[in-house]
């Protein structure tokens, strides 16, 4: 054995990466048991000398010069949980230009900079790890990567973002509205500050663009993505949605189908006896379908300093097993080059078709409802069912009406959104969901 431990470096000691050095410490002995040999952490790195005390390292293992840790001989793995594009881009090219292999949860930087760090990876002949950037502790990359390898994934329908997941959770629980439950989720520590990226889909489409590059061969930009958030989001569209024999979910969606691959982030309802439904709460859950195994669920914590960690912690071992094998990361990263497909095109954004769900806030006025039927009708979308709730005493004068539509293009119902808006008698934007079918019988 060439390497009696194998040395690594932490960029980065914020939760995630806390979280990375609580395990190597705490099952440390277990990880050695199962790997042959132990983890020593070498070299950590982070602006803030305080986190570096709490954790109490090693002298001599904390610097805050990341850049002498990827030039360090002694490195053999650096693992980046810096986050963001800089400096935690340069500072992984610079390691893998070094010979290191590198171990990263940085989602944003791998949907931004794919195809660069990829080819890096495969140019100096290291391991790109990447596990915890997609659904926090659920072991996802490395059942599409080794698990999956021989089918064709033909689907992947997922909640990958916990926080947009517990504040559904607790309106449809709570009937209370968006802006009250965010703040209760950032009491909790469940929502960011600044909750954009969540709430708004940007981490969800970060994520959904790894996963199409993995499962479809086709490397996307996020903003590729037709994207929704949650803001919008009402009570009563929840309870509508129950009412209807649905859960509302902010779901990521991508398929392949005949060359052309689609995907999209949007709230969506799904039927309750989708196994999707019943994942609440900061949980993730990815629902899979391909040709040999068909459909296959995988659960689990999606964020979190241990569940994140534990990913890490998964990826430095498939490192360690390179490194003392003296292979050259067994399989490679991008899916691009693990495709038992051929490579797809990205389907047009509107050409996607689903029933829908649609929310208009109108006038209480006579003449009301076929006006908004009328302008579906022109734009040829077929109406399901309609129901206009009336007021109820002291509520003011807007009324909302729920339309579930028949099947239409994402194209069509987004022109006859933007109509059905310009009518004198709607008072506020109106709200579209997309509606998913119910998985079949075996």
């Amino acid at each position: 054995m060439e390497s009696r431990t194998i040395k690594i470096a932490i960029l980065g000691l914020g939760n995630i990466g806390a979280g990375t050095v609580e395990i190597l410490r705490r099952n440390g002995g277990l990880i050695e048991q199962r790997l042959g040999v132990p983890f020593e952490l070498v070299r950590a790195a982070d602006l803030d000398p305080a986190r570096a005390k709490k954790l109490e390292l090693l002298p001599g293992v904390f610097t805050t010069d990341a850049k002498a840790v990827v030039e360090d001989p002694s490195v053999q793995v650096v693992v980046e949980l810096i986050g963001g594009i800089e400096p935690a881009r340069s500072l992984i090219l610079a390691a893998m230009e070094n010979g290191k292999h590198v171990v990263t949860a940085n989602k944003a930087l791998l949907s931004a900079h794919w195809e660069e760090l990829v080819t890096k990876a495969e140019e100096k002949r290291v391991s790109l790890g990447f596990e915890g950037s997609v659904a926090g502790g659920i072991p996802l990359i490395h059942t599409i990567r080794r698990g999956l390898v021989a089918n064709r994934i033909q689907r992947v329908t997922g909640i990958i973002n916990g926080t947009c997941n517990y504040i559904l959770t607790r309106m449809a629980r709570d009937r209370k509205p968006f802006a009250e439950i965010l703040l209760d989720a950032q009491a909790h520590g469940f929502a960011e500050a600044d909750p954009a990226l969540d709430v708004e889909g940007i981490d969800a489409a970060q994520k959904l663009a790894i996963l199409v590059d993995l499962c479809f061969g086709l490397s996307l930009a996020p903003g590729a993505i037709t994207r929704c958030g949650i803001t919008a989001v009402t009570p009563l569209d929840l309870a509508m949605a129950e009412e209807l024999g649905y859960r509302m979910k902010l779901l990521c969606s991508a398929a392949s189908e005949r060359g052309e691959v689609e995907a999209w982030v949007h709230p969506a309802l799904v039927p309750i006896s989708h196994p999707l439904a019943s994942v609440d709460g900061v949980f993730n859950a990815i629902y899979l379908e391909d040709d040999n195994v068909g459909p296959s669920l995988y659960l689990g914590r999606g964020a979190g300093a241990l569940p994140t960690g534990s990913a890490v912690v998964a990826d430095l071992v498939s490192a360690a097993r390179d490194i003392l094998s003296g292979a050259v990361s067994r399989m490679p990263a991008s899916g691009a080059r693990i495709r038992s497909q051929e490579r797809g095109h990205l389907r047009g954004a509107g050409d996607s078709r689903s029933e829908f769900y649609l929310r208009v806030t109108v006038l209480d006025r006579p003449g009301v409802l076929s006006a908004v039927t009328g302008v579906l009708g022109r734009h040829g979308i077929s109406i399901a069912s309609v129901i206009q709730r009336g007021r109820g005493d002291g509520q003011e004068e807007a009324v909302p009406i729920l339309v579930v539509t028949h099947e239409a293009s994402f194209a069509e119902m987004t022109a006859a959104m933007a109509d059905v808006d310009a009518l004198s008698v709607v008072k506020k934007g109106s709200f579209l969901a997309r509606i998913i079918p119910g998985t079949e019988d075996p």
